[in-house]
């Protein structure tokens, strides 16, 4: 199996995360979304909507989306538990998975995309729609840090999708100036341990 991937880009940062936390090796091919290889009629037939990351199985079975494709990684190999454990502990990680993911990462990645004009070849930037975007994602950081006040990670007291979101989300988030402030106690000191984790390198 392999997984088409775009090193530079947050998304399919997620899933190198995810795989190195299981160590899970992976055959990893490059697509440059700059140049729009993504949108390619072979790279579609894998993924019609064009977005990466991609796992291809050996029998050309192909899953997209990184969440499912992280899914699809801890049924085969449970352990270590990214997802949850007990039921309250999948619980817990899916709805701060589903926060983290609609209002910080989301929200940077239309900030990106309408204010830098890095696509503006295949979107209509609307730069007031991205700055916006921008100003909701940095009141989001917030949110984190008060659950970071009571809460070794994001999603309570152990390591899991929503800790890797979330960190790939603050990593992007300096190229549109979305930045954790010095108020952010709390979720600096959670950023230094998630950080230094041999995972984060991935």
């Amino acid at each position: 199996m392999k997984i088409y991937d775009t090193k530079t880009a947050p998304t399919p940062r997620r899933v190198r995360i995810f795989l190195a936390e299981k160590n899970i090796p992976m055959e990893y091919v490059q697509v440059d979304l700059q140049k729009g290889e993504n949108l390619s009629i072979e790279m579609r037939a894998k993924n019609p909507i064009g977005k990466i990351p991609i796992l291809e199985l050996d029998d050309g079975t192909c899953i997209s989306e990184s969440d499912a494709i992280c899914q699809y990684f801890e049924a085969l190999q449970p352990e270590p538990y990214l997802f949850g454990e007990t039921p309250l502990q999948k619980a817990q990680i899916a709805m701060w998975s589903r926060q983290v993911e609609f209002y910080l990462f989301m929200q940077i990645g239309m900030c990106f995309q309408h204010t830098t004009g890095y696509f503006k070849d295949r979107m209509n930037p609307i730069k007031e729609y991205g700055i916006d975007a921008g100003i909701n994602a940095s009141k989001f950081l917030n949110v984190l840090n008060r659950q970071l006040e009571k809460s070794q990670f994001v999603a309570g007291d152990t390591f899991s999708i929503a800790d890797i979101t979330t960190m790939c989300s603050i990593d992007f988030g300096r190229v549109v100036d979305v930045r954790m402030k010095d108020q952010h106690s709390a979720l600096h000191e959670w950023y230094k341990r998630v950080s230094v984790r041999p995972s984060a390198k991935a």
